[in-house]
């Protein structure tokens, strides 16, 4: 056995063991402690499936998987798609090069990938592994009927683009050439490998969100300038490039007509100097129609001017499509959901395709665009399923998949007969599967490994309860089997905070993880409740864009405080012995917990947590300008102190463990080390795990694994055990 596995069985075999040697010890009688059936690597080691993809011909899909931190690429082809998944890629080490944008050439014959990570304000790519010579981002493409079964992907060219996500493959529609931003650029490069990657165009501005038009011969792309962007169209052996209904303002998103001759996109205000911080302000948005050729534009839709008219972030990327019938399909909260409309590309009124008091989140269109699939919590508030509606209207079928399984990502093969998703339940972790007449099929079935814990894993039981200023929120509730006595308790919250934790394994391998590790400290013996706070998604425009939130208020962490007092109520809890723990957001509600309320809440774990918002304001770019400083830069500066848990340290009293990755691209790792100092002069306990050269969500599936272990360990000391940790570790 490996060094690095036995010492994470040695470490399971601790946890599990240690509680229950002290409690013979000491004659402990307050609980008899849980020995959990299972171990933390058997509930972590599923492989998780992303980047779901469907070739426009034919019948195949690919995915990867991520098996404790290998990651490959799958295939599999219809009818049959049980019996003919298979691993392409043979990736063997955990090493923290994560693959993203994964596309399938139109015949399916060959799949194209990035492999690494974004780069960090330095332009290096994340190296958790420390290698010496760094770390790359880049394209790959390997051919699925190679002759040669062991051939390598080819290497096509460098990648390195600059946000979490901003992976942005393109393929052209005969399946020759790729596209990608990367510096500010657009690359082109043969599929093939003979020509390998070349800047495509000199233009001024970044170049970001190419589309190839139907028929190859032009690239829609956006250039972002200082304060405006536009929609450009590059035309192959042309000799300039041609700008759609330039404006001062923002425009992004386009997407070509299936003729060619025009493209849709959207339009949002340009920036506006010494605008006051504080105010929640709206943003109205539009679409516009420009042609192709001439670059003349108009506009096509506008929201109106309220809140709820904002852009809705979130989903306007995802569900922006250009449908059968010259029919634009869009996303608009404008009735408080995040709702599907279309509208004809000849103008005239939207019609709304999803009505309902539910919220859509994955859109794709069916192989003939006469449909589109998505993917809502539509009566079922706390769960996800696959729905389809007619993209000219009318009444949403019922859903293709129902009941207590969860299904997201949808996709529909090339050849129009087959509908794929990914999906999970409370006690099966996500994998793909065949949406069918009776229901779903797991595809891939022999990927899961053996002796994963799924017939000892619990069903967390959906609780609704009231923050103290009346706020409903929901939560999942997870009680180990056979209580006996009174037992500790522990509150998670989700990061995002634009997120739902659900009724069964996430879609999102960070929650997918956090998951696993609450259904983890239920079997070791806790009451875990996951809360979602408001500002969390799926419950409507109006939870999610609470006011007084963030660092206007935080009014996000009376819910918290609802929770842990909702523990404390429950008669299998010891009101006495309340911990909390999060990671991102959720770490800052755990600062803010132990800052403000050291009374309930007895322990927490902070998983790289925002600790002073102040920080982010006085660092924009343009608050040190006096010509440009906001009016309210002091009010808004006082307020996101007044918000933040460092503003509260002077009450800190319980134990905290600090777990961080030091290349972290989200939450600068100087959170944490100023915050270290503040606890330090208030001889506050504390404990830290910091993780060189990882990045926020890590990378190393043995980085989660000894986050996860410590967290488990540390609550058993603290909670349990009632033991002291020292104030400098």
């Amino acid at each position: 056995m490996p060094i690095t596995k036995l010492r994470l069985h040695l470490a399971d075999a601790l946890i599990t063991i240690a509680p229950l040697l002290l409690g013979l010890i000491m004659g402990c009688t307050t609980a008899a402690w849980a020995q959990s059936p299972f171990t933390l690597e058997q509930v972590m080691s599923s492989p998780f499936p992303g980047e779901l993809v469907a070739a426009t011909q034919g019948s195949r899909v690919a995915w990867v998987f991520d098996t404790k931190g290998v990651r490959n690429v799958w295939v599999a082809d219809g009818p049959d798609f049980v019996h003919s998944a298979r691993q392409l890629t043979h990736y063997s080490a955990d090493d923290g090069q994560p693959i993203a944008s994964l596309r399938l050439t139109p015949d399916g014959k060959t799949v194209i990938y990035a492999l690494g990570s974004e780069l960090n304000d330095t332009e290096e790519s994340a190296n958790p592994e420390s290698w010496t010579k760094g770390a790359k981002q880049q394209v790959f493409a390997l051919d699925m009927d190679a002759k040669d079964k062991d051939a390598a992907p080819r290497l096509l060219g460098d990648m390195g683009c600059p946000d979490e996500g901003c992976e942005d493959i393109e393929i052209s529609p005969d399946g020759k050439w790729v596209v990608w931003s990367a510096k500010k650029k657009l690359w082109l490069a043969s599929v093939d490998g003979k020509q390998p990657a070349k800047e495509l165009a000199s233009v001024r501005g970044a170049a970001v969100q190419p589309k190839w038009s139907p028929d190859g011969k032009h690239i829609a792309f956006v250039s972002e300038r200082e304060g405006h962007s536009l929609v450009a169209i590059y035309q192959f052996n042309g000799s300039s490039i041609l700008y759609l209904a330039p404006s001062v303002d923002k425009d992004s998103l386009p997407r070509w007509s299936p003729d060619g001759k025009w493209v849709v996109f959207v339009r949002t205000a340009g920036e506006e100097h010494k605008l006051p911080l504080i105010p929640v302000r709206p943003e109205p948005w539009s679409l516009w129609i420009a042609d192709a050729a001439t670059g003349t534009g108009r506009r096509l839709w506008r929201s109106g001017e309220k809140l709820e008219d904002s852009l809705p972030g979130l989903t306007a990327d995802s569900s922006l499509k250009v449908a059968a019938d010259r029919r634009v399909v869009f996303a608009s909260e404008q009735d408080g959901r995040n709702h599907l409309y279309s509208i004809a590309a000849s103008g005239g009124a939207a019609t709304l395709l999803t009505p309902g008091d539910f919220d859509v989140e994955d859109v794709t269109l069916s192989a003939d665009k006469n449909w589109v699939i998505y993917s809502s919590n539509q009566d079922d508030v706390d769960r996800r399923h696959v729905w389809r509606v007619a993209v000219a209207g009318g009444a949403p079928q019922q859903a293709l998949t129902g009941g207590e399984t969860m299904e997201w990502s949808p996709v529909q093969t090339g050849d129009g007969k087959s509908i794929l998703c990914l999906g999970s339940t409370a006690t099966s972790p996500a994998m793909p599967y065949e949406v069918t007449a009776k229901g779903r099929e797991m595809i891939a079935k022999q990927a899961l490994p053996s002796d994963f814990p799924s017939a000892s894993l619990v069903t967390p039981k959906q609780v609704i309860f009231q923050s103290e200023d009346g706020i409903t929120l929901h939560g999942q509730l997870f009680l180990p089997r056979n209580v006996q006595g009174k037992i500790p308790g522990l509150v998670f919250m989700h990061g995002g905070p634009v997120r739902q934790m659900m009724l069964g394994f996430h879609y999102m391998d960070y929650y997918h993880n956090a998951y696993a590790e609450n259904q983890y400290l239920a079997s070791r013996g806790y009451a875990v409740l996951s809360v979602n706070y408001r500002r969390g998604i799926m419950y409507g425009r109006a939870f999610r864009e609470a006011p007084n939130t963030v660092w206007r208020g935080a009014a996000e962490y009376k819910d918290v405080v609802a929770a842990g007092r909702y523990l404390q109520a429950l008669p299998e809890v010891d009101g006495e012995k309340i911990g909390l723990w999060g990671g991102s957001y959720g770490g800052f509600l755990t600062a803010m917990g132990l800052a403000r309320n050291s009374d309930l809440f007895q322990a927490g774990v902070d998983f790289h947590g925002v600790h002073d918002w102040s920080v982010f304001l006085t660092e924009r770019p343009y608050f040190g300008n006096l010509a440009l400083r906001p009016p309210d830069a002091e009010a808004a500066v006082k307020l996101a102190w007044d918000s933040s848990s460092d503003a509260y340290v002077t009450t800190w009293k319980s134990p905290v463990l600090f777990i961080h990755g030091d290349d972290d691209r989200n939450v600068p790792f100087g959170q944490t080390v100023d915050l270290v100092q503040r606890l330090r002069a208030q001889q506050v306990p504390f404990e830290q795990l910091i993780l060189p050269d990882e990045i926020h969500g890590f990378l190393m599936w043995r980085s989660w694994m000894r986050a996860y272990i410590a967290t488990a360990e540390f609550f058993d000391r603290t909670l349990k055990r009632g033991e002291k940790i020292g104030s400098d570790h």
